[in-house]
């Protein structure tokens, strides 16, 4: 990889399987892929294929360009070959994606296949999930990435109805922004418990986002649903982290233990319930300071030594 690494093209469609025409620019959306691209929705959102890659094929006498092998971005100057599944690149000035598959298994021969007598995305293409989205533009720059992302889900008929301001919910997007987190959603909804789990689902499986921060909806009215939303997502508790929070709150004003919040994973992502309104979630800010980036930093640890582990020697017998 160089230091001049850069997004040579940039290559949609409007059918799937057939080669894609080169555009300026692009907006990526986060859990989508590229807006306007047949591809886009799918379970490999983005595809990237290096020219170099395509300029081994030229060499062997086919007339080819960028976006003939269906990719969505075509690098250059970026070592694509040497990127792992869960490793992350930013695009341009906004855009984050997570690796997510390295090459693919063609059960028929596409059309690109079929026109050219080989394909070279199978084994050379990479896919990845749009973390965050953002403009892109040929010439954007390409780089690895170990930025965290993360988003804010705010639970509140009246705020998503426009009948009062998100107090709580900026809190957060504020200190995502402390943390230097990138913000790769902030949503408003209504207190509809299953919305609230779909949008948790999709902010975990389809942008991959390291965090979610949820507020409102941990009282004890019939409309206070996020625990249940939340407990329908995760694969496993952090009982600890909703208990801290209740603890801290209580270092002010005993209602704090009414708080129904919970917290846990589901898969890397660590999903917090925190209650609906500004004072309370202010109060927990220094705890959340605390544990936030020691949390998925270990999260991360796996995916990240993953290539350097070696196996352990062995022991040496008892005597």
């Amino acid at each position: 990889m160089t230091d001049n690494a850069r997004i040579g093209s940039i290559n949609t469609s409007s059918e799937k399987g057939d080669k894609k025409s080169p555009v300026a620019d692009a907006t990526l959306i986060a859990g989508f892929g590229i807006e306007g691209d047949a591809h886009a929705g799918a379970e490999r959102q983005s595809s990237l294929l290096a020219r170099e890659s395509i300029e081994k094929a030229i060499s062997m006498g086919v007339d080819l360009r960028p976006g003939d092998f269906g990719e969505n971005i075509t690098t250059e100057g970026f070592d694509l070959a040497a990127v792992r599944i869960g490793e992350r690149l930013r695009l341009g000035p906004e855009a984050i994606v997570q690796i997510s598959d390295i090459g693919k298994v063609c059960e028929t021969p596409c059309s690109i296949g079929q026109r050219l007598g080989d394909c070279i995305m199978p084994r050379e293409g990479v896919f990845a999930k749009v973390m965050r989205g953002g403009r892109i533009a040929v010439g954007d720059t390409v780089a690895s990435s170990s930025v965290k992302v993360g988003a804010v889900l705010t639970s509140s008929d009246r705020c998503a109805k426009g009948e009062r301001q998100d107090e709580s919910g900026r809190v957060l997007v504020a200190l995502l922004n402390e943390l230097e987190i990138a913000l790769a959603d902030y949503t408003v909804m209504p207190d509809e418990e299953a919305q609230l789990s779909a949008k948790m689902k999709y902010l975990a499986d389809r942008c991959a986002v390291d965090l979610i921060l949820t507020t409102g909806g941990t009282g004890f009215t019939p409309r206070d649903r996020m625990p249940e939303a939340t407990l329908a997502v995760l694969d496993s508790q952090s009982p600890g982290i909703s208990e801290a929070i209740r603890a801290e709150g209580m270092r002010h004003t005993l209602y704090a233990c009414l708080s129904r919040g919970v917290s846990g994973l589901r898969g890397r992502t660590l999903i917090i319930n925190l209650p609906g309104s500004k004072r309370a979630v202010e109060e927990s800010l220094d705890l959340l300071r605390a544990i936030i980036p020691h949390v998925l930093s270990s999260m991360r640890m796996e995916i990240e030594d993953c290539g350097k582990m070696e196996r352990p020697a062995a022991k040496s017998p008892l005597p």
